[in-house]
């Protein structure tokens, strides 16, 4: 691929539309990647703080998953090195008890061209499970709790992750083998793509 057509790619998402209709706080696609971007990271949609600053991940949930996968800020960033593509590029807005799902739109609209870009190999981490119900749709019928547990069936292409929310924490505290076992070798995964 070429710089430019990466750009006009990224030009293009970036002028999205499609679901202007349904976004409270109009449409701001928000998304990071390059045709060298060995690492992607899928999660949900752009919170308040994010849609604001127009930069991926610029939370407390975007500081506990730099802290999960071991990168720098500027290495995360790189997006010579990873791709940051959530399943809604835009802020979905706020529902009764949190924001909402990303719109439905959006994944199957984006991820396909972004993806035909990346190199393969690559590793893509699944993180919270709108990601896992498009990427893992065998696994539909497991909570996400044994999709992560499981994580080893998924690799070298897959890696599942829960949501990196505050919720996590007491998700994290009932189920200690994540921090025991899978946070290691995603940390050794993600070197190993570096």
């Amino acid at each position: 691929m070429t710089i430019a057509t990466v750009t006009a790619l990224l030009t293009e998402i970036r002028g999205c539309t499609v679901c202007a209709a349904h976004l409270a706080a109009g449409p701001r696609p928000i998304v990071q990647f390059s045709a060298t971007a060995a690492i992607v990271i899928i999660g949900q949609a752009p919170g308040t703080r994010v849609h604001s600053s127009g930069i991926p991940w610029d939370d407390a949930s975007g500081e506990r998953l730099r802290e999960w996968t071991g990168l720098t800020p500027e290495q995360f960033y790189d997006p010579a090195k990873v791709a940051l593509l959530p399943m809604g590029f835009c802020y979905p807005g706020t529902g009764h008890s949190g924001d909402l799902p990303p719109r439905p739109e959006c994944a199957p609209l984006w991820h396909d061209k972004v993806l035909a870009m990346l190199p393969n190999p690559r590793l893509t981490l699944l993180v919270g499970s709108y990601a896992q119900a498009r990427y893992l749709p065998q696994t539909r019928r497991q909570s996400l709790t044994e999709r992560v547990a499981g994580f080893r069936a998924h690799l070298p292409a897959f890696l599942p992750l829960p949501h990196q929310s505050w919720r996590s924490t007491g998700w994290m505290a009932r189920n200690p083998w994540f921090e025991r076992d899978v946070l290691p070798e995603l940390r050794r995964l993600v070197v190993a793509s570096f």
